[in-house]
């Protein structure tokens, strides 16, 4: 499987992804916003876009579909609740099912909502898996909830879902949130000296070559992955003076959320 992680330049710091077959070369473009950029790669590297996958229906995931579709022929993909907010989608997807691409690549569809009711992630499985996770989960974060997504419901996908993925797994975001989202994981959890290293090597990194995090490297920087986690429970008693003593997970994770949505 071969992965080209393309950045827009743009002010929400999308992420796209073209993912090959390396028998075929024929490949598929996730959330393809900068249709030029995508394009402008398959050619460079020879490949045959056939698929489009969407993650979900905001605008900065689909609205280069019209014409990623006139210039390349490729069928749309995406969850089967979300057909009729993204226009002309070719296949409905639906937890359990898969994604081919080429001969090689095989993708397990999950129904992953929260950012909002109808956003899939798709799963590479074997010796080096990868997820591909739109605005689910991000690096040293998680989507937010404002624009049709539930905050509950995501963290019923990260209990239920994420948060089994081997540390192994590879993430691979549909933005480039990282480097703020290490600074919440601080200010939420100070003495995370894991965070602060891996804020001070990534802090002035070039997003065009952004660093591919693991399921292991987030347990150890994500906020959202580690709701037992005493200093972020007393950093959180602070700001929200009614919690719980003892807090669940789930209400540990609601209250991360609802601090990231003003921090």
């Amino acid at each position: 499987m071969i992965v080209k992680q393309l950045y827009a330049d743009n002010r929400l710091r999308n992420f796209h992804y073209l993912i090959a077959c390396e028998v075929t070369k024929e490949a598929m473009v996730i959330d393809p916003l900068d249709v030029e950029r995508c394009l402008s790669s398959a050619h460079k590297h020879g490949f045959k876009i056939t698929t489009i996958l969407n993650t979900h229906e905001h605008w900065d995931h689909i609205d280069g579909n019209a014409e990623m579709c006139e210039k390349t022929g490729a069928k749309i993909v995406a969850h089967h609740g979300a057909i009729s907010k993204i226009p002309n989608v070719d296949r409905g997807l639906k937890a359990g099912d898969h994604v081919n691409i080429g001969s090689s690549i095989s993708f397990k569809v999950l129904d992953t909502p929260g950012h909002t009711d109808s956003h899939i992630c798709i799963l590479s499985e074997g010796p080096s898996p990868a997820l591909f996770c739109g605005d689910t989960l991000f690096n040293a974060g998680v989507g937010h909830c404002k624009l049709g997504g539930n905050p509950d419901t995501l963290y019923d996908t990260f209990s239920s879902q994420l948060s089994d993925l081997s540390n192994e797994t590879r993430i691979f975001p549909g933005h480039d949130y990282m480097v703020n989202n290490l600074e919440f994981t601080i200010d939420r959890e100070p003495d995370n000296e894991n965070a602060k290293s891996y804020l001070n090597s990534l802090e002035k990194q070039s997003p065009h070559d952004a660093y591919i995090s693991t399921m292991a490297d987030e347990r150890k920087i994500n906020s959202f992955l580690r709701l037992q986690n005493p200093s972020i429970i007393k950093e959180l008693q602070k700001a929200f003076p009614d919690m719980s003593k003892a807090p669940s997970e789930k209400e540990v994770f609601l209250a991360l959320r609802e601090l990231r949505n003003h921090w």
